[in-house]
């Protein structure tokens, strides 16, 4: 038994970034294979029984990872994005939120036959939309900045606030059989609300005094902030039973707002347990469904899909919409996207569970209803969100453009170099000349210090993806470089070599805490500087079957630096110091010549061009 145990567990994990990095290489949502894993282990197989292996720690389990995930997902909530967009997040939570639940009730009443009561509580469970499956899928899709901003607050609030909605629904069913308390549920929900901002205010204002003051030592920061937000979920729930998802959303709304102290470190351990955790939800949700109960509900369950995804969602963003300055295709995108996530999966389990052992008939139907619509709606938002994104005009081009730190002479002339070639770049700089400079050369800088906090909301970054700290101070460079990891992503986070020490080692931090090395290992600032004052220019190359690698060196000379490659179908790829490359035909080379060479070639090329108009 110990032995079976042992290898659930790890079936779990496995089965779970197995899936997230075959969908990153597919380019598909996670979820729908993380979904696939769990119900081929689980109901196909039968080798995974989450209910024998995690027994009454299960619903505990699911319920403390939802509040992680949740409160992971307050700390990427900006209030200053509200500016532009509250309103319509206001209406989506208060109004359309009310509207999905009306809809819904009324249609799980009619087509599965329901209780009104149990009607009424699939409408309710139907209402939460999560950043379980909401933000994967704006990272596939990037929209607009406008959009984008929309979705995610929606999603993350409107998953505490449908989950209190749901809760009230469950608790009207046992106490009152469905007869009357509409105004003692209207206080309950008063009371969860104000409990849950309560705590999860109380206990951020916890967390900062100690941060603040210094009275946690640096290695126990991220543990003792996970304490806490359990701590906070558990205190609240004690209190009103299922206001801890709004405490720890809302707490961690409080610490990604306050300016006294920086939490930067505590989000970047945070985003890397949620994505453990939702793999191990998914996979573990799906597992317990059973494949006689999804097969007695999955056509109906397709009809009731269609009026969420056909009716419920656009009725109620076009009224949530009413009077915003959203344009006809923002708004369209909005009705296309609300798909529903690990929330809706516990709650629905949870809930049918202990329904039916109270007796209440029709409800061992609703978490195979449950998952059966999470899989339709993340598959079908999945499949079509990018190509509808693509079609009305809101998706950002494929981020493969450049962020340079620095705004010198020779990166004004890279970066004219890639926006010349329909790649999007921006640069950063303290130097005011610089930046005069690159703004005068029609190139997007921001003046100030790029390490300061809040420095991406005022850079443009629409089709950028990658990173260049290319200044003359390395360790400037290195913390560029560590400090844009997370936005960016470890690979795509690029620095100039430093320059050795008399020792022969580098003289900044450890290379595990700097940039991969642009070009060539031993092409630093000060030799760049060097190549530049002599002359040196930057030249973009077809390479053809005619016009070859070897041919450019020969009429270039070996002193050649090849700085970026351009594939066939218009990809950036870098060249990167520890990863040598030899352009082939069909690739564009954007590479340095020396200056004398490229007289050399110009007076060539302009000889050979008059002999043939001879």
């Amino acid at each position: 038994m110990e032995e079976r145990h042992l290898l659930g567990l790890t079936l779990i994990l496995v089965l779970g970034v197995a899936a997230r990095w075959l969908a990153c290489r597919v380019h598909l949502p996670a979820i729908l294979l993380l979904l696939l894993c769990g119900i081929v282990a689980g109901p196909v197989t039968g080798f995974l029984q989450p209910d024998e292996l995690f027994g009454n720690f299960l619903n505990p389990f699911v319920s403390l990872s939802v509040a992680l995930i949740l409160f992971e997902g307050g700390l990427s909530l900006n209030l200053r994005e509200l500016k532009e967009i509250g309103g319509v997040v206001r209406n989506l939570i208060l109004i359309g939120s009310l509207v999905t639940w009306a809809i819904g009730s009324v249609a799980a009443w009619a087509i599965f036959g329901l209780d009104y009561r149990l009607a009424l509580l699939l409408g309710a469970v139907f209402v939460v939309t999560g950043p379980t499956v909401v933000i994967p899928l704006l990272r596939h899709v990037r929209p607009s900045p406008r959009v984008r901003n929309i979705i995610k607050w929606e999603g993350i609030l409107n998953e505490p606030v449908g989950a209190i909605l749901a809760v009230l629904v469950f608790e009207a069913i046992l106490a009152t059989g469905g007869g009357g308390g509409a105004q003692q549920g209207a206080l309950q929900f008063l009371y969860s609300v104000l409990t849950g901002i309560g705590v999860g205010a109380a206990f951020a204002a916890i967390t900062l005094v100690l941060l603040y003051f210094h009275w946690l030592p640096d290695f126990l920061d991220t543990g003792f902030t996970l304490a806490v937000v359990l701590g906070a979920f558990t205190l609240s729930d004690h209190f009103q039973p299922e206001s801890g998802l709004l405490a720890t959303t809302v707490m961690g709304i409080v610490l990604s707002n306050q300016r006294l102290t920086p939490v930067r470190h505590i989000v970047e351990f945070k985003e890397h347990l949620r994505v453990l955790i939702i793999s191990t939800l998914f996979i573990v949700l799906s597992a317990r469904l059973q494949a006689e109960d999804i097969y007695a509900v999955w056509k109906p369950t397709l009809a009731f899909l269609a009026i969420l995804l056909f009716i419920a969602r656009p009725a109620s963003v076009w009224i949530s919409c009413l009077g915003s300055k959203l344009i006809r295709n923002e708004r369209r995108f909005l009705m296309w996207m609300a798909p529903r996530g690990i929330v809706a999966a516990a709650i629905a389990s949870v809930f049918s569970e202990r329904l039916t052992e109270a007796g209440v008939s029709g409800a061992e139907i609703l978490a195979p209803i449950a998952f059966i619509v999470i899989i339709g709606t993340v598959t079908v938002y999945g499949l079509t969100a990018l190509p509808l994104a693509n079609r009305l005009g809101l998706a950002e081009p494929s981020p493969q453009g450049f962020l340079f730190v620095g705004a010198h002479y020779w990166a004004r002339r890279i970066a004219l170099e890639l926006q010349s070639a329909d790649f999007h770049v921006a640069l950063a700089e303290s130097n005011w000349e610089h930046v005069t400079a690159a703004r005068q050369a029609g190139l997007p800088a921001y003046y100030g210090a790029v390490l300061s906090e809040g420095v991406l909301d005022e850079i443009n970054l629409y089709g950028i993806g990658r990173l260049a700290a290319v200044t003359s101070n390395d360790e400037a460079n290195a913390l560029a470089a560590l400090h844009f990891r997370e936005d960016f992503g470890r690979s795509n986070v690029y620095q100039l070599p430093p320059q050795r020490s008399g020792s022969g080692r580098r003289g900044v931090s450890p290379e595990h805490l700097q940039g991969r090395y642009l070009f060539h290992p031993d092409l630093t600032y000060a030799k760049l500087d060097k190549i530049f004052e002599a002359g040196a220019k930057i030249k973009t190359t077809p390479i053809t079957e005619k016009f070859t690698y070897e041919h450019f060196k020969e009429l270039y000379g070996n002193d050649t630096i090849s700085l970026f490659l351009i594939n066939k179908g218009h990809e950036l790829s870098v060249v990167a110091a520890a990863q040598p490359v030899t352009p082939k035909p069909g690739q564009t080379l954007i590479a340095i010549v020396p200056g004398d060479a490229a007289r050399e070639v110009a007076a060539n090329r302009a000889a050979e061009d008059a002999s043939e108009r001879a």
